[in-house]
């Protein structure tokens, strides 16, 4: 009984001690909080509200990537700013209704006053309506998003729509959109305001 008794507490001071010698491994620290656009290094893309969102999604995040301004993490505690937003990408048919018409009258007539009266008269018409009707087969995309920091700060918004382009489709023209606007808009934020000019008056 008593070598039972040993044992057992000789397993709960072993555990003990093992508890305390273990290394306490630092956490990862925390991306600085952004305050302003041009600080936004690593961006996080939010999965977006709508049917046809995740592939626009894909879509948003390659066209980020390719900027080379920002760093694209799937890691939202790491990102100094996160993308959010709505998305949506369908198609439809367009009806066009079109009439197309010839027409021509020709009147000819010839009369006389007095007690004797007489006239000629004569009529020519021709008239030829046509109507056609065509549908259109058409591809819409639209993404309404913006860029907030940890805090939930609105940064940076956009809404972009598109019918497609001459060499990409509409839900990648509007990818294409949102990374082009965001990067003239940190462009122009870190270049700051511009400068009034300044004019030297001659010298007499």
């Amino acid at each position: 009984m008593k070598k039972e008794i040993l044992l057992f507490a000789l397993i709960i001071a072993t555990a003990a001690f093992a508890q305390q010698a273990a290394p306490v491994l630092p956490s990862a620290p925390a991306a600085p909080l952004a305050h302003t656009l041009p600080e936004v290094r690593r961006i996080y893309v939010a999965p977006l509200s709508g049917e046809e969102a995740p592939a626009l999604r894909d879509l948003i995040i390659a066209s980020l990537d390719s900027t080379k301004l920002f760093v694209i993490t799937d890691n939202p505690d790491r990102a100094d700013a996160i993308l959010k937003g709505s998305a949506d990408d369908h198609t439809f048919e367009e009806t066009l209704d079109i009439q197309e018409g010839i027409s021509a009258h020709q009147n000819a007539g010839k009369s006389s006053s007095g007690y004797a009266r007489g006239g000629n008269y004569g009529s020519f018409g021709v008239t030829d309506t046509q109507y056609h009707r065509s549908k259109e087969r058409k591809h819409e995309s639209y993404a309404a998003v913006r860029l907030v920091n940890r805090d939930g700060d609105v940064l940076w918004s956009t809404t972009q729509e598109s019918q497609g382009a001459k060499f990409r489709g509409a839900s990648a023209d509007v990818a294409a959109k949102i990374a082009r606007q965001l990067t003239l808009d940190v462009d122009r934020a870190r270049r700051g305001p511009a400068l009034p000019e300044t004019r030297t008056e001659p010298r007499p």
